[in-house]
């Protein structure tokens, strides 16, 4: 099912009635979302993410926009009749009711021509346990399951209805790190296995980027840049998208373009084209660092962390906006770690320019 955002918008009236200021929550968003792909809304909390996902499942009306389903406008339609599978943070599951039964619930209370009889109903509610795998827990109830086995079947719950849409917000948030990591690979598994158009709702980039077809990065309400997750941590639009994606976070830096070159203090680390003489921030990812002995950037060493196959160097250096700068290079490459200062040369396409005054992207051409 293919979803349509078109210029919306989501005004909240001020809770100090005297002072009158609204709060813009989502500002003129357009957005096709395609059909069978899972989409992550993605940014730090009070971006506009959840309040565009409670607009897509009619929880909230937009101020302004239209909402459509395929070609179907469902902004006025209400909740229930928009076909859509719904999972919290917070689980949402009746506890004196067992797996089984959670699951059956919104079977049970469809009316009509909709309403099922109890073996399609009991069918269904299998093959969404079984999609999450939670076959084995159908009579145990919600105090009896760890909390990666209480999201499945919050999940399996929204599944079983079939839904054209599955909205999920922040539906990780309340595990520990090896859930989250199992968790997630579980959703992507279970989106492509059904196909049905996902919009994923979190603040966590590394979730947002392993597991989306394609991000939208949020900030106070506004789209800053929507892609494909590799597609724009490679080519960020704005400063915001550069350091909110990436970890480690991308090393900032005050810098200078002079003469067609760059600087970052008093350090020319390289030649850049087409770019008129400014004082620029100059973003590098930790990976676009190379160790070099007749390298141009000069940094104070502070730190050497051993990952295994990957060496983090951590130091400092008068221009870096950041407390230290991290930089990741391979194991294979021989650090003297007692060593005062270290050099580097910088991977062209890891390097970005941002304007001072606006963080908009300045693209360069290297000479």
């Amino acid at each position: 099912m293919k979803i349509v955002l078109e210029n919306l918008t989501k005004i909240f009236p001020s809770r100090d009635k005297k002072a009158g200021n609204e709060v813009v929550a989502v500002s003129d968003f357009n957005f096709t979302i395609p059909d069978g792909k899972l989409i992550g809304l993605l940014g730090p909390s009070g971006c506009g993410k959840s309040t565009t996902l409670y607009m897509i499942s009619g929880l909230q009306k937009p101020t302004s926009g239209r909402i459509y389903f395929g070609d179907d406008d469902v902004t006025e339609l209400s909740t229930e009749n928009r076909g859509i599978g719904l999972v919290f943070q917070n689980y949402a599951l009746y506890p004196h009711m067992t797996v089984k039964q959670n699951i059956l619930f919104p079977l049970q209370n469809l009316k009509g021509k909709d309403k099922l009889s109890k073996e399609t109903m009991l069918e269904r509610a299998h093959e969404a346990a079984r999609l999450v795998q939670i076959e084995e827990l159908m009579e145990r109830k919600p105090s009896e399951l760890s909390g990666g086995q209480q999201q499945r079947v919050a999940i399996a719950r929204a599944l079983v209805k079939m839904p054209r849409v599955l909205l999920l917000d922040e539906p990780l948030s309340n595990l520990d790190a090896r859930l989250r990591l199992q968790t997630r690979e579980e959703i992507r598994r279970i989106q492509k296995e059904t196909g049905i158009t996902t919009v994923f709702v979190t603040h966590d980039q590394e979730e947002a980027m392993s597991i989306s077809d394609m991000i939208v990065v949020m900030k106070l309400g506004v789209v800053q840049q929507i892609g494909k997750p590799q597609e724009v941590y490679d080519s960020p639009a704005n400063l915001f998208v550069a350091k909110f994606l990436g970890t480690p976070p991308i090393n900032v830096f005050e810098g200078e373009v002079a003469d067609g070159k760059l600087y970052i203090g008093e350090d020319h680390v390289m030649n850049v084209k087409k770019v008129p003489d400014q004082k620029v921030y100059v973003g590098i990812r930790p990976e676009g660092f190379t160790l070099d002995k007749k390298g141009a950037l000069h940094c104070k060493l502070s730190n050497v962390e051993v990952m295994g196959r990957d060496v983090s160097v951590v130091s400092t250096n008068e221009a870096s906006l950041n407390p230290v700068v991290r930089s990741i290079i391979d194991a294979d490459n021989k650090l003297d770690a007692t060593a005062e200062t270290v050099r580097y040369s910088l991977k062209p396409h890891k390097v970005f320019l941002f304007n001072k005054e606006t963080g908009e992207r300045i693209h360069f051409e290297v000479k």
